[in-house]
């Protein structure tokens, strides 16, 4: 896909759009009989509301690359199949946690042996930082990085479109690095297949939303954007920094937070960022419409750095970039 017209890129978001929202479709009432999401101390609705949507979405965006894969669209290197085996193992990981919460240390290992093993994958030239960290070390970080950002697309995953605000610019900001070269065709392909996946999904989560995703859809969603942004990052550190500084910086502030003040950081919680902003007094459009903005600035940033590949312009950009989500998170704990 390396000069793929943008009608092959629109071909493989409406497909994966049209799959993603018609599976949720189909599904919907099976979802509301067996897997209704009752509100609690910690959620922020106030109906219960069938979760899972996921299910479909996974189930697209596999569909839509397989495809691909026939068509002759991508051109390995790398092979999907490694992530996308790790994406099924946790879309059933994920489901059984909706459907019966399951011990974080069990999910903890299961994340940890997945991760581990797509990084076991790559290939041994590649490296992001080779002439700072020993290879293993290099791997060993990849790790705990990919385990991290994994969950903190889960910790995300609270309000109506929040993971639609956070997973559009990221996916959008990877098929464009794509198309100028800088990622290798087959995760342009991905990224496509997710952005469209959760379009599809976007269209039932809007708020007041009639589905969530669930854990089946934000545990395999955190994995397969950590893969594109290890590409991402491997090509240029600074854009793949860029791509994912919100949900970051939204959930490890948060942890270090928690932990400072001795609470239980394994323990279910409202008091991330974007949480506070609606407890303050914000409504959920106008907490999201800020994720989404902050998220196509980011993107724009991202790929800026990757074009000037200037030292100078990075530091300048992701001066910019910690600026503006510090100013979001700030206005977030500011509320109304």
């Amino acid at each position: 896909m390396p000069q793929a017209p943008l009608v092959t890129w629109a071909a493989l978001v409406a497909c994966s759009a049209a799959l993603s929202a018609g599976l949720i479709f189909v599904l919907k009432p099976l979802l509301i009989r067996y897997a209704l999401a009752h509100p609690n101390d910690r959620s922020s609705h106030a109906t219960a509301t069938p979760q899972g949507a996921g299910l479909a979405m996974m189930a697209a965006l596999l569909i839509v690359t397989f495809a691909a894969m026939l068509l002759g669209v991508m051109a390995p290197p790398p092979s999907l199949v490694p992530v996308l085996a790790g994406a099924i193992l946790l879309t059933a990981i994920g489901t059984l946690d909706d459907a019966h919460a399951l011990p974080v240390t069990w999910r903890l290992a299961g994340e940890a042996l997945i991760a581990a093993a797509i990084v076991l994958t790559l290939p041994q030239d590649f490296r992001l930082l080779p002439d700072i960290l020993p290879l293993i070390v290099e791997r060993a970080l990849m790790v705990v990085g990919v385990i991290w950002f994994v969950n903190a697309i889960n910790f995300l995953d609270g309000l109506d479109w929040m993971t639609v605000a956070q997973v559009v610019p990221i996916t959008l900001g990877v098929a464009v690095l794509q198309a100028l070269g800088v990622v290798p065709p087959n995760v342009g392909v991905l990224a496509l297949a997710l952005l469209g996946a959760t379009l599809g999904f976007a269209v039932f989560n809007k708020h007041p939303a009639q589905i969530f995703l669930g854990d089946a859809g934000s545990l395999p969603i955190g994995l397969i954007l950590a893969y594109m942004l290890i590409y991402v990052a491997e090509a240029h550190l600074i854009s793949g920094l860029l791509l994912a500084l919100y949900g970051l910086t939204d959930a490890t502030v948060t942890l270090a937070r928690r932990a400072l003040n001795r609470e239980n950081v394994l323990s279910a919680h409202r008091s991330h960022f974007y949480q506070r902003a609606v407890a303050s007094g914000l409504n959920v459009p106008q907490v999201t419409a800020q994720v989404f903005g902050l998220g196509m600035l980011l993107m724009v940033l991202a790929i800026t750095a990757a074009l000037a590949s200037s030292l100078t312009v990075d530091i300048v950009l992701l001066f910019l970039g910690a600026g503006a989500t510090g100013f979001v998170l700030f206005n977030f704990t500011r509320g109304r």
